[in-house]
C-alpha cells in the first residue's frame, strides 16, 4: 500500500494521461527518492537519476541533486528501493504472476552477486562518466541511462505518450524500439526472477547501497536474541548474504522468517 501510495503521489497530475502531454508542475524543480521518469505525463517532480545526469551533462557541478542523494541515502538507503519506488512496485506485481520461478541454488547465488556489481558499472559509466565526456568534448552531454537503457521512462513515459500523442507516435525511431525491447525483456524476466532491474542494472539502487550499513532507517539486530540460523538469508529474495548488505532493501521478509523474533 506505501508502493501504490507513493507512485500515486509521484504522479498526482493524472489528466495529462489523458492528453499526451507531460505535466508541467512546478515541483518539478525538486525530486522524490524514487525511480520515476520526469516525462511520465503525470509526473509533478523529478527523478533523482535523470536529474543527476542532466546536471553533469550540462556542465554543472550536481550540488543539489547530490545533497539530495546523501540525505535520502543516509535516512533510508535502500528502504527506497523497497517502499518508494514505481517500478521496484511493478516488479514485484509481475513476480506475484503465477509460474515457474528460479530457484536459487548455492551456483545461482554466485553468479547473481558478481552480476549484480554491474548496476555500479552501468551508475560509473552511463550516468557519470560519459554525460560528463561528452560536454567536454561538444560542450553538451546527454543523460545516456535514461537515453538508452532505463526501463521505468519506457513504461511511464515512453508508451503513454507515443500512444496518446500523434506527432510522438510519428517520430519514434530505432531507439524507441531498442527502448521497449530492454523494457518487454525486464518485464519477462520479473515474472520469473524477484526484482532482476533493481538486483542487476539500477544505478539509483547502486547509490543508496552505499549508505545501507550506516543509514538511520533500517533494519537492526538483536544479537542476545540471534541463534545464528540463517534464516534470515535464505528467506531473501535479493540475494543479500546479511542484514543490511548492500542488496538488502529492507522489504521485511527476514523479519517474518525470524523464530526468535531477533530482527
Amino acid at each position: 500500500m506505501i508502493q501504490i501510495l507513493s507512485m500515486l503521489i509521484y504522479n498526482a497530475d493524472i489528466r495529462n494521461f489523458f492528453t499526451g502531454t507531460i505535466s508541467r508542475s512546478p515541483a518539478k524543480a525538486a525530486c522524490v527518492p524514487g525511480l520515476n521518469c520526469y516525462s511520465c505525463p503525470g509526473a509533478v517532480s523529478s527523478c533523482p537519476l535523470g536529474a543527476l545526469q542532466n546536471t553533469l551533462a550540462g556542465g554543472t557541478v550536481p550540488f543539489f541533486i547530490t545533497g539530495f542523494l546523501f540525505l535520502a541515502g543516509a535516512l533510508l538507503g535502500r528502504t527506497v528501493c523497497s517502499f518508494l519506488c514505481p517500478f521496484g512496485l511493478l516488479q514485484e506485481i509481475l513476480y506475484k504472476i503465477p509460474s515457474k520461478k528460479i530457484i536459487r541454488t548455492k551456483k545461482l547465488l554466485a553468479v547473481t552477486r558478481k552480476a549484480s556489481l554491474l548496476k555500479y558499472v552501468i551508475l560509473l559509466v552511463l550516468c557519470i562518466a560519459m554525460p560528463i565526456a561528452f560536454c567536454l568534448r561538444n560542450g553538451l552531454g546527454s543523460p545516456f541511462f535514461c537515453s538508452w537503457l532505463c526501463p521505468q521512462g519506457t513504461v511511464s513515459a515512453g508508451w503513454p505518450l507515443v500512444l496518446l500523442n500523434e506527432s510522438l507516435r510519428s517520430a519514434a525511431g530505432r531507439l524507441f524500439v531498442w527502448k521497449s525491447a530492454v523494457a518487454l525483456a525486464i518485464i519477462v524476466w520479473s515474472v520469473f526472477m524477484f526484482r532482476p532491474f533493481c538486483r542487476f542494472f539500477c544505478p539509483l539502487g547502486a547509490i543508496y547501497s552505499f549508505f545501507n550499513r550506516t543509514a538511520i532507517f533500517g533494519i537492526k539486530v538483536d544479537a542476545s536474541k540471534c541463534t545464528n540460523c540463517g534464516a534470515c538469508v535464505a528467506a531473501c529474495k535479493m540475494d543479500a548474504l546479511h542484514i543490511n548488505d548492500r542488496e538488502c532493501i529492507r522489504c521485511g521478509d527476514c523479519k517474518a522468517a525470524c523464530k526468535t523474533g531477533a530482527l
